[in-house]
């Protein structure tokens, strides 16, 4: 008999950013036999297409409080409408109001958590989400998530597993680079360092403007940033004092980021905390472009240090600036790093091997009584 899952999430991001989810319920039901539901708005969403003709069932649905009584509702009736053995929510308002409606429902609770810390054992708003005793499993996409779990006094760490979101390899087969010299005016000479980030704090901005700062003035290098508020006063004067005052480019948001990836001969992402598992360093990788990122813990497993891509201390700005000489003076380096990192996540981070991952961990959580 197959197995039934309900999943509450909200594809209203571009769709680059929603696949690697969307490409787990497709592989259930294709690879593992699943009927897989899922509520979402349709309206703007994205991969929705992709869903449906992969077998999945959609519902035109999706909570848009945590504690409004409609928002609970919603998910009890399909809960009592059609049978269901797993229930999986994957953001605030869905757990929130998820965990409420599955009050008395035999079936098993999971949740999403797709970053690291700012879970609290002493902060009553985390027993209504994760720490709440009615769920059963929580899925992390990297080991740093889980471990900031397992940390916690009181924490059963049984409850938390590891599946990544993989990548398909075909998704990147047909990306044609963008014309950067065209494009943004860069001079064809030179080596360009790609930056694709919207502006948080824990993507370590700051380090990178001092790293630049230390940089000498003959490595022919170009920054490109990419992503949304990354061009601010504090971070420019950084620029403006470095040798490479005139060899940066701010491009704002972009859809078609794949495109300037694939470009771009180096992408560096020099986050300090936070992050679960990083889109755009295996976007980078699957790309076979050099990667520069740091040791942050949901970047552990991501590549091998000076084989697949370079891994430098978190918070450190002189090891960012030794990482771009490096990589900027050794041609031989970047040509090496891109292919190696490419066969290195196709192998660690498919698509199919996640979707059987997770197929694992529900099993996992179905056997528990």
């Amino acid at each position: 008999m197959s197995k039934s899952l309900l999943v509450v999430s909200d594809y209203r991001d571009s769709h680059n950013a929603v696949r690697p989810e969307g490409r787990w319920f497709t592989g259930l039901v294709k690879d593992f036999g699943y009927s897989v539901t899922v509520m979402t708005r349709r309206e703007n969403a994205n991969y929705i297409e992709e869903l449906e003709a992969g077998g999945v069932r959609i519902i035109d649905w999706h909570p848009e409080s945590k504690f409004g009584a409609a928002d609970r509702d919603g998910i009890k009736a399909e809960l009592e409408a059609n049978h269901y053995d797993l229930l999986h929510l994957f953001n605030n308002k869905s757990i929130v109001a998820g965990i409420r409606a599955a009050k008395g429902w035999p079936g098993k609770v999971l949740t999403y958590r797709g970053y690291t810390g700012n879970i609290h054992w002493w902060d009553p708003g985390a027993y209504f989400q994760h720490l709440n005793k009615r769920v059963d499993g929580i899925i992390c996409v990297s080991g740093a998530v889980k471990e900031s779990f397992d940390r916690l006094p009181f924490f059963n760490p049984s409850k938390t597993l590891v599946v990544g979101k993989g990548h398909d390899p075909k998704w990147y087969a047909g990306i044609d680079p963008i014309d950067l010299e065209a494009e943004f005016n860069i001079p064809p000479d030179r080596t360009i360092v790609i930056i694709v980030a919207n502006a948080r704090r824990m993507k370590g901005m700051n380090y990178l403007g001092t790293a630049i700062g230390r940089l000498p003035a003959d490595l022919g290098l170009h920054f490109l940033f990419v992503g949304r508020d990354l061009q601010v006063p504090d971070f420019e004067a950084d620029l403006a004092d470095s040798y490479y005052a005139h060899q940066y480019t701010f491009a704002g948001f972009r859809t078609d980021v794949l495109n300037i990836l694939a470009a771009a001969d180096v992408s560096l992402l020099p986050s300090v905390k936070g992050e679960g598992l990083s889109k755009v360093l295996l976007e980078s990788m699957f790309l076979a472009r050099p990667t520069i990122m740091t040791d942050i813990g949901g970047n552990k497993g991501l590549g091998i240090d000076g084989e697949t891509a370079i891994i430098v201390p978190a918070r450190s700005d002189e090891a960012l600036t030794k990482a771009m000489q490096r990589i900027a003076e050794d041609p031989a380096l970047r040509a090496r790093l891109g292919p190696a990192g490419k066969a290195y996540v196709t192998e660690h981070f498919s698509a199919d091997r996640t979707v059987a991952e997770l197929a694992e961990a529900y099993q996992e959580v179905l056997n528990r009584k």
